[in-house]
């Protein structure tokens, strides 16, 4: 399936070097906007938009016909890790099913897992695994068992590759709070508020 790319900024799901990013072609039916604001080309059969932690819905208005063939995509990354192969295909209320269609058959044809998904803060992944790690967090702040501990009773228990310690850390305490403190701010749910940790490395990244 052809693809061309419209890059207006970084991208977090295709850093420079990405093979994605070579295999786009200068003109096709289907346009992927990486970093920045997207097109809106009817022309198309699918624009397809990076996202970050935010909607779909910040960026286009769904109510307009001219949305219709709008999707957005997320490739999810545990912060400063390299980008996983799954791609979190979210769809608004009006997106047409040729959109969704054409845009899932280009991320598999570049050999990624694709899920679809509504357009909602946090998406899927975001949403199950962000409680996890701030419960994590939170018992690693009240003493209840070493990180070591923790991550050991994760991966011989529950047969995880990684524990939730490390892998928040390895991600990153910063980015976890910026994903955490938008989901609470949408949601208001506790499980998604930040815990001490986080916002202590949030203020010195901030500093």
């Amino acid at each position: 399936m052809r693809y061309e790319i419209q890059q207006k900024g970084d991208s977090a799901s295709f850093p420079p070097g990405d093979k994605f990013l070579s295999g786009a072609a200068a003109q096709a039916d289907v346009v992927i906007c990486l970093g920045g604001t997207p097109v809106e080309d009817v022309t198309k059969k699918a624009v397809v938009v990076e996202l970050g932690a935010e909607c779909l819905a910040d960026h286009i208005d769904e109510a307009r016909p001219e949305s219709r063939n709008i999707v957005g995509f997320a490739r999810y990354r545990n912060g400063a890790d390299a980008p996983s192969n799954l791609i979190e295909l979210v769809r608004h209320s009006a997106s047409s099913e040729e959109a969704v269609t054409v845009a899932k058959a280009v991320f598999e044809a570049a050999g990624l897992t694709v899920v679809v998904c509504s357009d909602q803060p946090g998406r899927i992944l975001d949403r199950l695994l962000r409680p996890k790690y701030n419960a994590a967090l939170r018992f690693l702040d009240e003493g209840l068992a070493t990180a070591a501990d923790m991550d050991k009773t994760c991966k011989l228990g529950l047969g995880y590759p990684d524990g939730p310690i490390e892998r928040v850390l390895r991600g990153g305490l910063a980015h976890h709070y910026d994903v955490t403190q938008a989901l609470f701010e949408t949601y208001g749910t506790p499980a998604y508020a930040p815990p001490r940790l986080a916002l202590a490395a949030a203020k010195r990244s901030a500093r």
